[in-house]
């Protein structure tokens, strides 16, 4: 039999390798989530489709809610510092993080993961970041995909996408339409820059040197706020809520307000970390700041006044909820009050 001169492996997709890496998942992910598989889930890693049981759930009149999302460019800064473990976090968190906007609880997560070739030690690392994020998120990695994409990504290059799906009783979604003049903004505080931004933090030091604690700063894994936030949506203690991604405090939180009310932020009141006071020192101007990162607000609340000290005995002092702004009745959506002490 004559050798092939062309084989999928030769031109750069080792199936063998997939294989492997599929095998592993498999194996590890029922050793993490063993109380939450059951017959019907069990093998799910490696089948042509996910099958998650729904039967310990109370289905009668709830709704299901779904989000999917990426990391974004923080994953080009995972590749310059070869720092893999904990990407996966910051991928479920940006799924979760939205589904909790609404009340519901994650119940299963699925990934896709593309790159140029399989690197096995390096896959391993980011899987075990997912099933933690997951474990963290109180929900199961059920499947997902590994995709070998030579020519598409350049060497060492990957992405990741993440796809999850809650539930929620429609007593208790959250939305806009419970919100009311003179409730409350509160900010709970981010775990820093989170997974938004990072094109402008690779501008910022594309021509410098910067230490370890900078390092670690900028890919500290985004915080997963879902065990504080449905604690607070089970005892109706939430107005509305608002995930502080893409366009921070600005453009998100008045996604969950409605708009024939204003929000009225006190930027001053914003408790500012470390690596953001470094950030603005970069030659970058407040508004910029505002409308690219968090800014150390991870999370918003708007709730009634009489709530605030029940919602605050939920969280711990690192990320203790306190209060920045106001609803009030007005034309205008957003006002800033004062400015952001950096």
């Amino acid at each position: 039999m004559k050798k092939t001169k062309n084989s999928y492996k030769k031109s750069g997709v080792n199936i063998e390798s997939a294989d492997k890496f599929t095998k592993y998942i498999g194996k590890y992910s029922q050793q993490v989530f063993k109380k939450k598989l059951n017959k019907f889930n069990k093998n799910n890693i490696g089948k042509f489709a996910s099958v998650f049981d729904p039967g310990k759930f109370k289905l009668k009149n709830s709704l299901l809610v779904a989000s999917t999302d990426g990391v974004g460019t923080k994953l080009e800064l995972a590749n310059r510092f070869k720092k893999f473990d904990t990407i996966g976090i910051d991928l479920v968190a940006m799924c979760v993080n939205d589904l909790i906007v609404q009340g519901a609880r994650p119940l299963f997560f699925l990934d896709y993961i593309a790159i140029d070739k399989v690197n096995l030690i390096k896959m391993k690392k980011i899987i075990k970041g997912i099933i933690n994020g997951c474990k963290i998120s109180d929900c199961v990695l059920v499947g997902g995909e590994t995709a070998e994409m030579p020519g598409t990504y350049g060497k060492n290059k990957f992405d990741l996408a993440g796809f999850t799906v809650g539930l929620v009783s429609k007593n208790k979604l959250i939305t806009e339409k419970k919100v009311k003049s003179n409730n409350i903004i509160l900010a709970v505080p981010s775990s820093g820059l989170h997974s938004n931004g990072f094109s402008l933090v690779r501008n910022v030091i594309k021509n410098s040197k910067i230490n370890k604690k900078i390092k670690n700063e900028l890919l500290k894994p985004t915080k997963i706020y879902t065990k504080e936030i449905l604690k607070l949506v089970d005892k109706n203690l939430i107005s509305s809520a608002a995930n502080i991604t893409g366009g921070g405090i600005i453009e998100n939180i008045i996604r969950s307000v409605p708009k024939k009310l204003t929000t009225n932020i006190d930027l001053s009141k914003i408790k500012v970390p470390f690596i953001f006071k470094w950030l603005k020192n970069k030659n970058i101007n407040d508004q910029e700041m505002l409308k690219t990162f968090n800014c150390g607000v991870g999370f918003c609340l708007i709730v009634k006044k009489e709530n605030i000290k029940k919602i605050q005995a939920h969280f711990n002092k690192d990320f203790m909820p306190y209060e920045i702004g106001f609803i009030s009745n007005s034309k205008k959506r957003l006002n800033l009050i004062n400015k952001v002490k950096w």
